[in-house]
C-alpha cells in the first residue's frame, strides 16, 4: 500500500502556471484575429452601403434587393418612394435599395 502512496502524492502537487496575464494571451490573439477577419470587413461594407444610401437623390434609377426596378421620386429618412411604372408609385425602406440600375449591386442580396 505504501508503494503506491509516494507516486500519487507526487502527482498531486502541480507547479503554478505562471502569470495570470500570460494565460490571457491566447484569448487576446483569438479576439484580434476575429476582429481583423470578420468585424473590420463587415464595418467597411456597412460604411460603403451607408455612403451609397446617403448619396441617393431624386431621379436616380435604382433596383431593390427584392428585384423591383424604379426611379426615386421622393426621399425620406428611412424610406423612399419609387415610380415603377406610369402613375404607379410604391414606398420602400431605404435599406431595401440594392444599387443603381446598370451597375454592380452595393448590397449583396444573399446578405439580407
Amino acid at each position: 500500500m505504501n508503494m503506491l502512496a509516494g507516486p500519487v502524492y507526487a502527482m498531486g502537487a502541480t507547479p503554478n502556471g505562471g502569470s495570470p496575464f500570460l494565460q490571457l494571451v491566447p484569448f487576446v490573439i483569438v479576439l484580434g484575429i476575429f476582429y481583423f477577419i470578420i468585424l473590420l470587413p463587415m464595418k467597411r461594407k456597412q460604411q460603403k452601403v451607408q455612403r451609397f444610401l446617403d448619396g441617393l437623390k431624386v431621379g436616380d434609377r435604382v433596383i431593390t434587393t427584392g428585384g423591383v426596378y424604379g426611379q426615386v421620386t421622393r426621399l425620406g429618412d428611412t424610406s423612399i418612394q419609387l415610380q415603377i411604372a406610369d402613375k404607379i408609385r410604391i414606398e420602400v425602406a431605404k435599406a431595401a435599395v440594392g444599387g443603381l440600375q446598370g451597375q454592380p449591386p452595393v448590397v449583396d442580396p444573399s446578405d439580407q
